[in-house]
């Protein structure tokens, strides 16, 4: 069984309810029959009901299994914008202005998840990263302990003995420009949840990458790995983490034992945090075109509840998958 089919079938085995406030976009509508039929959740779309029906008649969807809702008709509409005025008044925010927010359907959606009304949220087929992430942040925040959001990728390598069977973690190939040593540290963590909670990597182990080994090189750079490193190790104790390594090093066992012959990890680790998102993105680019690589991804991690960003450019299959990996992240 495929990576991808375990997590759908992980999805299955505990109803949840994920909102889509891209309630009219045509490959939103269309995933909801793979959606339903594979009984990954409850889908609940975002919009006018008639202007939905109609649309999903001319673009041939079956929104069967689906629920529908009109957030200025919903029966806690005045709680929520009440509740987003409490918590976003200090910010200048006075009630026509919550309740002008409530009325965009990618706040309205944060705040359901916020409340309960839904486990999580998908978005970003027709809205930027920063258009579904800007709601995320002020409505939910994020995680306990956790500064800023990042993107992973899993990247499932064909023929491939490193990582954990050809499977790893990427981050931060995403979200965070330029993070800080604190922020890395943080990304080593919500990573390893990735690779745990999605990729059942029982073991994961974080590799924080440099051009250097351990004191092979000196630079500015080298010592925010460096850095990164002992407050990844200071913060969670339990987290298999060191650095700073190069990518040989960090997978390679004989390359490991002789770069790094100190290390608990080198040469066995899953996953790879980047020391900024160029390298990040670069680095997944690579290994999915010239390996062949199948990446999986962006799934957005620190955000207090499931919250995933969608590139728009997206099919409907991706759409399904990516609302698989909320519900699981949701149960």
């Amino acid at each position: 069984m495929s990576l991808l089919a375990e997590i759908r079938a992980k999805a299955a085995a505990k109803s949840t309810r994920i909102v889509l406030p891209e309630g009219t976009e045509e490959r939103t509508l269309l995933s909801i029959k793979g959606i339903v039929d594979n009984k990954i959740c409850i889908p609940i779309l975002l919009g006018d009901e008639g202007e939905i029906k109609s649309l999903a008649g001319k673009y041939g969807a079956d929104l069967t299994g689906a629920e529908i809702l009109d957030p200025k008709k919903a029966a806690y509409f005045d709680d929520f914008v009440q509740a987003f005025y409490e918590m976003r008044k200090d910010k200048g925010v006075d009630l026509d202005k919550a309740k002008k927010s409530m009325l965009d359907p990618l706040f309205f959606a944060s705040m359901m998840v916020k409340m309960d009304k839904a486990d999580g949220e998908v978005a970003g087929a027709e809205n930027t990263t920063g258009n579904v992430l800007r709601p995320a942040l002020q409505i939910l925040k994020t995680a306990p302990g956790i500064s800023a959001v990042s993107g992973s990728f899993i990247m499932i390598v064909p023929d491939c003995e490193y990582g954990d069977k050809g499977t790893f973690v990427f981050a931060d190939c995403a979200v965070t420009p330029v993070a800080t040593d604190k922020q890395l540290a943080e990304f080593a963590q919500t990573s390893a949840e990735t690779a745990r909670d999605l990729c059942g990597i029982k073991d994961p182990k974080v590799a924080m990458l440099s051009f250097s080994t351990q004191g092979s090189a000196s630079h500015e750079v080298v010592d925010k790995m460096i850095s990164a490193t002992a407050i990844a190790k200071e913060r969670f104790p339990d987290l298999k983490v060191d650095g700073e390594l190069q990518a040989d090093a960090a997978m390679v066992p004989k390359v490991g034992k002789s770069k790094a012959p100190n290390s608990l990890i080198a040469g066995e680790c899953n996953v790879l945090i980047f020391p900024d998102l160029q390298a990040g993105n670069i680095g997944y680019k690579l290994v999915q075109r010239l390996a062949k690589a199948e990446a999986i991804g962006p799934i957005l991690q620190g955000i207090a509840k499931p919250v995933n960003d969608l590139s728009r450019g997206c099919s409907v299959e991706d759409i399904v998958n990516t609302v698989a990996m909320i519900a699981v992240k949701a149960q």
